[in-house]
C-alpha cells in the first residue's frame, strides 16, 4: 500500500478500538485520533485543506456529525454563519470554541440533521436550539430582523462597555473575562472587561512534549500583567485530569476520571509541576494585582496541603504577598464554605463542574445534557450558601462558570449577591449592559423566588418576563 493508504487504515483502526472502550470519556477521544489522522493524511496527499466549503458561496450553515477543535477553528467566518452537529454536547470542545468565537451553534441535534440535502435553506437559532428547515419568506424576514436587532444591541453594549456594571439603584458588580491565552486579552479589554477573572493556564502545558519552564511562565504572566495595566488578574493553577490529560504526565487508567485524580489532586500528586508554577506566579506578581486560585478543592485537608506548598514556595524565593483563593466546584466545598473561607481570601464558583457533580450528570455525555442546567434550584442553593457563608467572613465571591454568560441567569446571580461575574469574551459587553438595566432590589426578590422553585424550567420562566426585548445567550452554545 502507499503511505497514505497504510496511514489511513492504521489510524482508522485505532480510532475504532478507542471508540469501543467502555469508559465514555476515553471513548470520546476517538474523535481526536480521527482528527489528527485526517490532518496527517492531508499532508501526505499534498492537500493544503479539505475545506469542502471553498467553492461554495456564503452565508452557510455547516451540518455535521461532530466538529473537532481544528475543524471549528478552521471555519471560514466570512462564509460560515453557524453550525449544527448531530453529536457533541454544550461543554464539548467545539461548543466551547463556538462560544468564544461568537458562532451560533446547535449541538446534539440527533441524526435526522444529517439527512439534509446540500443547498437546503435553514435558519439556525442558537438561543432556542432550533434549526428551521425550508422556512417561508416571513420566517426568513423575521430571523433577519432578529439578527439585526441582536447586532445593534451588542454594538450599543460594546460602545458603553467601558462603563461600570452598576444597577439602577447603585449596586456595583465587577464583570471580568475568562481567557485561555494572551491573544484573547486585547478583545476582552475592548469589550469592557474589568480584569481577568479566570486565566486558564492549561494552554501553556498542552500540545507539547514537556512542561513549560519557569522562565517561560514568568514571561507570559508578566506580559498579561503589562496589558492589563493595573486591572486584576486571577490565575488558576494547572487544572489537568478528567477530560484534559497531558501526554507527559503519567496517569493510571480511571473508570471515571471526573471523580478521580484531577485538579488539585493531581497537583498534590505532582508537586514538582505545582512548585514551578507557583514560583513563576510569585516572581511575576505585582502588588494588589495578582491572585492565585486552586481548582477542584473538595475538603479542608486538600486546602491545607496546597496552602503548605504555597507558603513554602513563597518563603523560599521571598515572594510578595499574593491573594489566595479556591474554586467552588464540588458540592462538599460549597457545603463547607464557612470552614474553607477561614483559610482563603476569595472564592470563585465554577458552575460547569458544580452542576455535573450536584446533578450526577456527566457534562460530556450527550444523553444527559438535558439534566445539566446550572439554573437548577439545587445548584442555585449551593451558590447562595457559598455566597452567604463567605460574606459572613467578609470574603470576596466570584463566579466564573458558563452560567455567568446566561442572560436568563444574570438577574438571579446579581440578586444572590455575587461580587464578581467572569464570563467568556463575547458575553462581556452584553452582561454589563444587562446589569446596568437591573434593579438591585428587584434582583434580590427574583433570587429569593428562584431558590423556592422546584425545577430549572421554573427558574427560567421566572426570569423571562424581566428580559423582554433582549435575546438570551444560549446556555448550551
Amino acid at each position: 500500500q502507499s503511505a497514505s493508504q497504510a496511514w489511513k487504515a492504521s489510524f482508522e483502526e485505532m480510532a475504532v478500538r478507542i471508540s469501543e472502550i467502555e469508559d465514555a470519556v476515553i471513548a470520546a477521544r476517538s474523535a481526536d485520533v480521527q482528527d489528527v489522522g485526517n490532518r496527517i493524511l492531508r499532508k501526505l496527499a499534498g492537500i493544503e485543506s479539505d475545506d469542502v466549503l471553498r467553492e461554495r458561496e456564503g452565508p452557510l450553515v455547516v451540518v455535521s456529525d461532530d466538529l473537532t477543535p481544528s475543524d471549528t477553528i478552521a471555519l471560514d467566518r466570512s462564509k460560515v454563519v453557524g453550525f449544527c452537529t448531530s453529536a457533541g454536547g454544550p461543554t464539548s470542545h467545539a461548543a466551547i470554541l463556538a462560544r468564544s468565537l461568537g458562532i451560533p451553534a446547535i449541538v446534539n441535534s440527533g441524526k435526522q440533521a444529517l439527512e439534509l440535502v446540500n443547498g437546503t435553506q435553514v435558519i439556525i437559532d442558537g438561543t432556542a436550539g432550533v434549526l428551521t428547515i425550508d422556512p417561508d419568506h416571513d420566517s426568513v424576514a423575521a430571523a433577519r430582523a432578529s439578527a439585526r436587532r441582536q447586532e445593534e444591541t451588542h454594538a450599543a453594549a460594546v460602545r458603553a462597555a467601558i462603563q461600570p456594571a452598576t444597577t439602577q439603584d447603585g449596586h456595583r458588580v465587577a464583570v471580568c473575562a475568562n481567557i485561555s491565552s494572551l491573544t484573547e486579552l486585547p478583545k476582552a479589554l475592548a469589550e469592557g472587561a474589568d480584569g481577568v477573572g479566570l486565566l486558564r493556564t492549561e494552554w501553556l502545558f498542552l500540545e507539547r512534549t514537556g512542561p513549560p519552564s519557569e522562565k517561560e511562565q514568568i514571561s507570559v504572566l508578566q506580559e498579561i500583567i503589562r496589558v492589563l495595566d493595573g486591572r486584576p488578574l486571577v490565575v488558576r493553577t494547572l487544572d489537568i485530569g478528567g477530560d484534559k490529560p497531558l501526554p507527559y504526565v503519567a496517569m493510571e487508567h480511571e473508570s471515571n476520571p471526573f471523580l478521580g485524580e484531577r485538579g488539585i489532586r493531581l497537583a498534590l500528586a505532582r508537586p514538582d509541576l505545582l512548585r514551578v508554577q507557583l514560583r513563576a506566579i510569585f516572581r511575576a506578581a505585582q502588588a494588589d494585582q495578582m491572585r492565585v486560585m486552586f481548582p477542584m478543592v473538595s475538603d479542608h485537608g486538600e486546602l491545607q496541603a496546597v496552602t503548605k506548598i504555597f507558603e513554602e514556595v513563597r518563603q523560599e524565593i521571598s515572594g510578595p504577598a499574593v491573594v489566595k483563593g479556591i474554586m467552588i466546584e464540588v458540592p462538599s466545598a460549597a457545603l463547607m464554605a464557612d470552614v474553607l473561607a477561614e483559610e482563603v481570601d476569595f472564592f470563585s464558583i465554577g458552575t460547569n463542574d458544580l452542576t455535573q457533580y450536584t446533578l450526577a450528570a456527566d457534562r460530556l455525555n450527550p444523553r444527559v445534557n438535558g439534566l445539566s442546567d446550572a439554573m437548577h434550584p439545587a445548584v442555585l442553593r449551593l451558590i447562595d450558601q457559598t455566597i452567604r457563608m463567605a460574606h459572613n467572613k467578609e470574603k470576596h465571591v466570584a463566579l466564573c462558570g458558563e452560567l455567568g454568560a446566561d442572560i436568563q441567569a444574570v438577574p438571579v446571580l446579581v440578586g444572590l449577591g455575587l461580587d464578581e461575574i467572569s464570563v467568556s469574551v463575547p458575553a462581556l459587553a452584553d452582561v454589563k449592559a444587562l446589569i446596568r438595566e437591573l434593579s438591585w432590589d428587584t434582583s434580590r426578590e427574583i433570587a429569593q423566588q428562584a431558590l423556592k422553585c422546584a425545577t430549572a424550567e421554573e427558574v427560567r420562566k421566572l426570569t423571562t418576563p424581566y428580559l423582554v426585548g433582549r435575546s438570551t445567550l444560549d446556555r448550551g452554545t
